[in-house]
């Protein structure tokens, strides 16, 4: 599976530009996939600088070994973005001058049928980003959460209109027997959504495996953690540069980095500032970028991606 991992880097030439890697710059790449990003990041920042990269995910940490020149200069570390603290102290780097996160699912990731990820191929309802650290499947929410829970988190995160109607389906599909792998999961959520409502639009499925992945792997929360840990551990001068794909992942980027650059917090009304808050952050993109049309010709899963940095003041 390692020969096969794959991975096209996502807006590598506006990551370089915001990221601004130099040599001797010490750099973390929380989300490693296969080194696309990796490999130049450690190009620029040669012969004196250190990159540290993390993946949950084995075949990811598999496939960047191959392709990056490990030694004193590169350090591959297994783990979550959310534990950043834990795992660059155990690194015993002393600051970082540059984070990258590119968020979402790998197209290995989606390309592996047992992973369970995609509605185009027919797997067990997994969707564990490390399925070896054990935790709950996709087929656990499916079979074991009630319908006002199922209809929550597909409405929240899928933004999904049919949620509560995708929700009973579900339920009464599942009492008649186990909904376990994708491809019955896609048969009842098509059942569940009217015929109009599926005859435009991207697949029906869409929105619901979505909001199965970020449930089972708790993506908002580990992310809005790992960007607190990412400002503290930054050099003053130093980057962060977040690739979201949909509008849920953004909205924390955006409302985080908005939260560190505000400062002070104290009403309007009060004449002096008594909060004492100073801003932490300096936005540089003022709205999210976007992949030029060439790439999205080139590479069809960057179309969703927005990207946002931040400086530490």
């Amino acid at each position: 599976m390692t020969t096969e991992y794959r991975h096209t880097p996502v807006m590598l030439a506006e990551v370089t530009h915001y990221l601004s890697p130099h040599p001797g710059s010490i750099v973390v790449d929380c989300t490693l996939g296969g080194a696309g990003h990796a490999s130049v990041i450690a190009a620029a920042i040669a012969p004196d600088g250190l990159l540290i990269g993390i993946d949950q995910d084995d075949a990811a940490l598999a496939a960047a070994a191959a392709t990056l020149r490990l030694g004193q200069q590169t350090k591959l570390l297994k783990g979550n973005f959310g534990d950043l603290d834990a795992l660059l102290s155990s690194a015993r780097v002393p600051f970082v001058d540059g984070f990258l996160f590119d968020l979402g699912v790998s197209s290995p990731q989606l390309d592996f049928a047992e992973r369970g990820f995609s509605y185009n191929t027919d797997a067990a309802l997994d969707m564990r980003m490390d399925p070896a650290a054990g935790g709950i499947t996709a087929a656990d929410v499916v079979e074991s959460y009630s319908e006002a829970d199922l209809a929550r988190v597909i409405r929240d995160y899928g933004e999904e209109r049919w949620a509560s109607r995708i929700a009973a389906f579900i339920v009464a599909a599942r009492a008649r027997r186990p909904v376990s792998t994708t491809f019955e999961l896609v048969d009842v959520i098509k059942a569940a959504v009217p015929a109009a409502a599926r005859k435009d639009g991207p697949h029906p499925a869409r929105r619901t495996f979505q909001a199965l992945r970020i449930e089972v792997n708790h993506e908002l929360e580990v992310l809005e953690t790992a960007l607190g840990s990412a400002v503290r551990w930054l050099s003053p001068g130093g980057r962060i540069v977040v690739i979201s794909y949909h509008s849920l992942e953004d909205r924390v980027v955006k409302q985080t980095f908005a939260r560190l650059a505000q400062g002070c917090t104290c009403p309007p009304e009060l004449p002096v500032c008594v909060c004492e808050a100073k801003p932490v952050l300096r936005v540089i993109t003022r709205r999210a970028v976007a992949p030029q049309d060439v790439e999205i010709e080139r590479n069809p899963r960057s179309r969703s991606a927005k990207l946002r940095a931040a400086e530490k003041i």
